[in-house]
């Protein structure tokens, strides 16, 4: 058994070192891709990491993208990629929106969202993702990643012979996407707030798009979705570096699906002491 000074005995310390860090809770957030160069004493950081957001559906609808974070060591520079949007479906395109790209930072990889059905020439279910894509008029929602994000919504078609319907609205890091009725579009899901290293939502559903002269378009999900569009509209983008998804675009003549919005990864440089962690 260990002694000290005077010789009289001790007990020992059995555990898993605590590195310390002295980073002074210094947070750097990166819109587009590249080095985070940290202070000289960090050596732990936690990162929230979002991916870009899908692209609406053109002739149909909208998605979302998905985000986490968690700490870990670290000694020096890193990289990080900054995932883009998907691209809305151009006016009369038979393929659905474009999911977005990954972000990645750490070891951490955020999905990008689903890109929104179509129902232009057959039905196009919504695209899986980080959160899945809204599903066209009778077709189904993409499913979203777990721990990640959630499922866009079903489209639903209206009484046979009556040319109107609803879209789905994609789905968000915080909720589903809603399922579309007859005369309106989904809603898109919520995105996330509940990260420590930022008071902002991010990764919310795009709005799910509406065929009908009275109907209404979906709204975008907090967080960055983009609203749906009615008969002859476009979706709108979703917002820039909130991984937000597209909103859906709607025919007659057919418009052009809204936008994912652009990713960010956000870095906390921790203050931690040294020390032992009890087995």
């Amino acid at each position: 058994m260990p002694r000290n000074k005077s010789g009289s005995a001790n007990g020992g310390v059995i555990g898993k070192t605590n590195k310390s860090s002295f980073g002074k809770d210094t947070v750097t957030s990166k819109t587009s891709s590249g080095t985070v160069t940290t202070q000289t004493g960090t050596r732990i950081v936690e990162a929230l990491v979002i991916a870009g957001g899908g692209g609406g559906g053109g002739c149909y609808h909208g998605a979302g993208g998905g985000a986490g974070g968690s700490a870990t060591n670290v000694c020096g520079p890193f990289s990080v990629t900054v995932g883009g949007g998907g691209a809305g479906a151009s006016p009369g395109a038979t393929a659905r929106g474009t999911s977005g790209t990954n972000s990645t930072a750490l070891c951490q990889t955020s999905t990008g969202g689903g890109g929104g059905g179509t129902g232009r020439t057959g039905v196009q279910p919504g695209a899986t993702g980080g959160s899945g894509g809204g599903g066209s008029c009778s077709g189904t929602g993409g499913s979203g990643t777990a721990c990640q994000g959630n499922d866009g919504g079903d489209g639903t078609p209206g009484p046979a012979g009556a040319p109107n319907y609803g879209t789905g609205g994609g789905g968000g890091a915080g909720a589903v996407g809603s399922d579309g009725a007859p005369t309106k579009g989904g809603n898109g899901g919520a995105g996330s707030s509940a990260s420590p290293l930022s008071s902002c939502t991010f990764a919310g559903g795009g709005g799910g798009s509406a065929y009908n002269p009275g109907g209404n378009a979906g709204c975008g999900g907090s967080g960055g979705g983009g609203a749906g569009a009615n008969v002859g509209g476009n979706g709108t983008a979703g917002t820039a570096n909130t991984g937000g998804g597209g909103g859906g675009a709607e025919r007659s003549p057919a418009g052009t699906g809204g936008a994912g919005g652009s990713g960010r990864v956000i870095v906390k440089e921790l203050n931690k002491a040294s020390g032992v962690w009890s087995m």
